[in-house]
């Protein structure tokens, strides 16, 4: 798209996740023109080529019902990319992209999606964040521009949980209740109702030949909190196990800033932070009493999308007035979903 002028400016924003994608068009006045909604995004899950497909389809979906227009400004905040390879492999692919042609290329901001967390969560220019969503990571920031951040490869770079591995853990529990390794559990029931089956082992079958997609297993995290609020030790011990995982991503960010004496936002968010389930998060506020006790939590329950277009608009410029209309209008019109 060229550079056509008298045409109204607009921006576009984008948070992808491990389960959604939410693609939002503004003007420099906050004002909402579209939004659209895709699959997960994260290239790590979906692979590049997959992850742009469902990045271009809803940015183009929401380009056409904003009407003609000059983009302006183009803000892309994803899961998965974690490492400069990743953000230099998609902005490669972004660069050949016919959905994103015309946008000067320093008018292109590209980076993970904790970004768009910590704009959701707090103003501080003092900040830790840490995202249990699909996966889990965290990111730290200090106001002389110092960042604490982690390579979130999964158990290969030393990190434990997020929805799918504790909708793993749920499978696990139940097999093993199923045939006698643990004691009976209220997941032998929920794991099956959940993709209308009658029992774990065809669960396992199915997922095993592919009948259903490993994706949806963090489905399953859900079915854990039950457990776990139902008295199950077993189910307790992993949600005790993801919250000191929490406490302690966010303090060794602390720790690497040289903050974990000060009063500073622990921004929480994520579709399994946002959940707010009172086992998890009184968890974590007792960890962080113990290792950072003047450190307070911010739970983010609004869709990151909401700290996406809050920084592209910032970057546009935009009063303040205009930033806060826009969060506002997101938030109401983008509902959250579990687990990404």
């Amino acid at each position: 798209m060229g550079a056509v002028t008298g045409l109204p400016e607009v921006a576009i924003a984008v948070d992808g996740g491990g389960s959604k994608t939410d693609v939002v068009a503004l003007d420099a006045a906050g004002t909402i023109l579209a939004h659209a909604r895709g699959t997960g995004s994260n290239p790590q899950v979906a692979g590049l080529p997959a992850a742009m497909r469902v990045i271009g389809d809803a940015v183009e979906r929401v380009r056409e019902e904003a009407g003609p227009h000059r983009l302006v400004r183009f803000g892309l905040y994803l899961a998965g990319l974690d490492l400069p390879a990743e953000i230099a492999a998609f902005r490669g692919a972004l660069a050949e992209a016919a959905w994103a042609a015309g946008v000067p290329e320093d008018a292109v901001v590209t980076d993970y999606d904790l970004s768009a967390l910590l704009e959701a969560g707090t103003d501080s220019p003092d900040a830790v964040a840490v995202v249990c969503g699909t996966g889990i990571n965290a990111v730290g920031r200090a106001a002389d521009g110092r960042t604490a951040r982690f390579p979130a490869l999964g158990m290969i770079s030393g990190d434990w949980g997020g929805g799918g591995q504790l909708g793993m853990q749920a499978l696990w529990h139940a097999a093993r209740a199923e045939d006698g390794r643990e004691p009976a559990s209220v997941l032998t029931r929920l794991v099956p109702e959940l993709f209308g089956l009658a029992t774990v082992p065809e669960v396992t079958e199915a997922l095993h030949f592919g009948r259903i997609p490993q994706r949806r297993i963090a489905e399953l995290s859900p079915l854990l909190f039950s457990a776990a609020r139902a008295g199950e030790p077993l189910a307790l011990a992993d949600v005790v196990h993801q919250a000191d995982e929490i406490v302690l991503m966010a303090t060794t960010a602390l720790r690497r800033l040289e903050l974990l004496d000060a009063a500073v936002p622990v921004v929480l968010g994520g579709g399994v932070l946002a959940a707010a389930d009172p086992l998890l998060l009184d968890r974590i506020r007792a960890g962080l009493a113990v290792q950072a006790p003047r450190a307070h939590v911010e739970l983010v329950t609004a869709p990151p999308i909401v700290g996406a277009v809050a920084l592209v608009l910032r970057a546009l410029g935009a009063a303040p007035a205009a930033v806060a209309t826009a969060r506002e209008a997101v938030e109401l019109a983008v509902q959250p979903v579990a687990a990404g």
